[in-house]
């Protein structure tokens, strides 16, 4: 039993990094409002992620690019006012971190209006600059790599990363970029397993895998994945948790376990 889960204490970034060194895997899933936020705090969940995700879930777009900021504060103050004890994280939405001014501001409104702890945002090179103005103005960074949806036009769609021996060199080399222009934690999505475990090894900061291995220091799921609920087909690496258990908050707890014990992501669920 974790400490934070069992005295309610809210989780902070360093207790994350504590749970690197300590080996204790990282839970996290998505969320969109405050009921759903409370039962992921019931079900023990580490951190609760607003995704731009709900650009497709909630929104019913073909991308995540049509998500404003806007729709990012609403969100993620929804799910504020359901939180006790999860660490609460916003992404930041397509070209809102265009330049570090402008991240500031958006920053700010998901950090002041929304209430986030921690805002999340997707790539390197540039974008190093960028998380660097942020750490600098106290603002915890959670950075994003491998399959990142707000470049789904460049890579020519919802494909696995670094699978070729110079693009898992390249993932390696941006991983410690921006780990160290100053993120705290680092998003994995659709990353063979092998090379997910090695950025894993070799970063002092949390990995946290979607369709990445068992091997990351946690992972994160989208809630209606993990609930089954969204239509059409899902990727290789969601389990409907819901189907063996009674309600949302068992199925989030049974999540819960899986990733703390081990068992989930299994081979299945991993490239």
């Amino acid at each position: 039993m974790y400490a934070n889960a069992a005295t309610g204490a809210p989780v902070t970034v360093p207790d994350l990094h504590e749970r690197k060194r300590r080996a204790e895997k990282i839970v996290s899933i998505t969320s969109y409002d405050a009921s759903i936020a409370a039962r992921a705090d019931e079900a023990g969940v580490d951190l609760v992620l607003v995704g731009d995700s709900l650009g497709m879930v909630v929104q019913g777009h073909t991308s995540t690019l049509p998500v404003t900021v806007d729709a990012m504060v609403y969100h993620t103050a929804c799910v504020a006012r359901g939180l006790r004890r999860a660490l609460l994280v916003a992404d930041m939405p397509f070209m809102s971190f265009r330049d570090p001014a402008t991240a500031l501001t958006n920053a700010a409104r998901l950090m002041a209006e929304g209430g986030a702890a921690m805002v999340k945002l997707e790539g390197a090179g540039w974008v190093c600059e960028v998380i660097d103005a942020l750490k600098r103005h106290e603002v915890p960074v959670c950075a994003h790599l491998g399959l990142t949806p707000q470049s789904v036009h460049r890579l020519g769609g919802y494909r696995v990363q670094g699978r070729a021996s110079a693009d898992a060199q390249r993932l390696k080399a941006d991983a410690k970029a921006v780990q160290d222009a100053g993120a705290d934690l680092l998003v994995l999505e659709c990353v063979p397993a092998t090379l997910a475990a090695e950025i894993t090894q070799e970063l002092r900061i949390p990995t946290i895998g979607i369709g990445a291995g068992a091997a990351c220091d946690g992972q994160v799921l989208v809630v209606y994945d993990l609930l089954g609920i969204t239509p059409g087909k899902r990727p290789r690496f969601t389990k409907d948790f819901l189907a063996s258990t009674q309600s949302v908050v068992d199925a989030i707890a049974a999540y819960t376990h899986a990733v703390r014990s081990g068992e989930f992501p299994a081979a299945e669920h991993s490239y």
